[in-house]
């Protein structure tokens, strides 16, 4: 079986607690539809927020979704004495938009499209500042959807303090997608009084990361009640399944596992940047589970020695900023030793 340090998934695997769940779940929790009450209550717990501010999804993938649906359906924002706090159509654009500041996570594309939304990308060169300006300046009357990662990914770059806020308040009628994948590598969220002062500001969070939930599908978007209350109109009643509920339940009562695989992620991510020192390659300091390292215009040859011999990593040269960049998803101290040490051998075997 191949090392997968190329999606960014938990290299350890989840908590045997979560295992124990799943094996306890009796045919009855199957055969029935599941209660989310108290799983919520326990995300709402751990996230820190009050009663009715997390809404749980099939994965952050969901959450995408839906911003982008109901982006696609209406102009986001709030009028007196509208439904849920949310205005109906007022004239319709020509053109409605998403906007993505690339490079960037695949699905915000897709779903933007798949919602009748025009992608309109805004440019982040990792070796220069934010673009905050040209973001600001990107925004129109069509405007409907604005994705935002923090920490970024493929960079693991993080968005500068008060930046969100301040796109936020620039484009009150624009839902705004903050995507905190990864924010238990980064220690920093926006969730808190950020969400009451900015109605248009949603938070999506995933358990697939650093909790190791990827294939069970578990995520959510935080934000205030009434932001929340339409996107739950067009949210399919039993999204998550029984095992993801059990299995999200047990992970976040397992704080020992996921601080576990924080510090590894850190002592990997460490390593990476020593290797690349010595190597001469820039790479980037990075607040998620991962490194971009910049190993030049044989970037996707490397990448496919490298799975030659059982470990994959990503080729992220395509990607806007990119040119020659791989990137490597640093988890397990031991993984990236080997992963690192096969890397090593590929590059000596490089023609100079």
């Amino acid at each position: 079986m191949s090392l997968r340090l190329h999606l960014n998934e938990h290299t350890g695997g989840c908590s045997p607690a979560v295992l124990d769940a799943i094996r306890n779940i009796s045919p009855i929790d199957v055969s029935i539809y599941p209660d989310y009450a108290a799983i919520t209550a326990t995300c709402e717990r751990w996230l820190e927020v009050s009663p009715g501010w997390v809404q749980l999804t099939n994965g952050l993938d969901e959450g995408l979704h839906l911003a982008a649906q109901w982006s696609g359906v209406r102009p986001w924002g709030q009028t007196k004495g509208s439904d849920h706090g949310v205005r109906p159509w007022g004239l319709t654009p020509s053109s409605p938009s998403a906007l993505i500041v690339e490079p960037a996570f695949e699905m915000y594309p897709i779903c933007a499209e798949a919602a009748g939304l025009a992608v309109i990308r805004v440019f982040w060169d990792p070796r220069e500042a934010f673009p905050t300006a040209a973001l600001l300046d990107a925004i129109t009357d069509q405007t409907r959807l604005i994705y935002l990662t923090d920490p970024n990914n493929p960079t693991g770059l993080p968005i500068p303090s008060g930046v969100v806020e301040q796109i936020a308040a620039a484009a009150p009628d624009v839902m705004v997608l903050l995507d905190e994948a990864y924010a238990e590598f980064s220690g920093r969220t926006l969730i808190g009084p950020a969400l009451d002062r900015h109605r248009n500001l949603v938070i999506g969070r995933t358990f697939a990361k650093a909790h190791g939930l990827a294939a069970l599908r578990a995520g959510a978007l935080v934000a205030h009640p009434d932001t929340l209350a339409p996107l739950r109109r067009i949210l399919p009643p039993f999204s998550l399944n029984i095992c993801a509920v059990r299995a999200l339940e047990a992970a976040l009562g397992d704080r020992a596992h996921l601080d576990h695989y924080v510090r590894e992620s850190a002592a990997s991510r460490q390593l990476v940047y020593d290797f690349s020192a010595r190597h001469g390659f820039r790479c980037w300091k990075s607040e998620a589970n991962f490194v971009l390292v910049e190993i030049g215009a044989d970037a996707p040859a490397v990448v496919d020695a490298v799975a030659t011999r059982g470990i994959l990593i990503k080729d992220r040269s395509r990607q806007p900023g990119c040119a020659g960049c791989i990137r490597i998803t640093t988890g397990i101290v031991a993984h990236t030793q080997l992963c690192l040490a096969e890397l090593e051998d590929v590059l000596a075997s490089r023609p100079r």
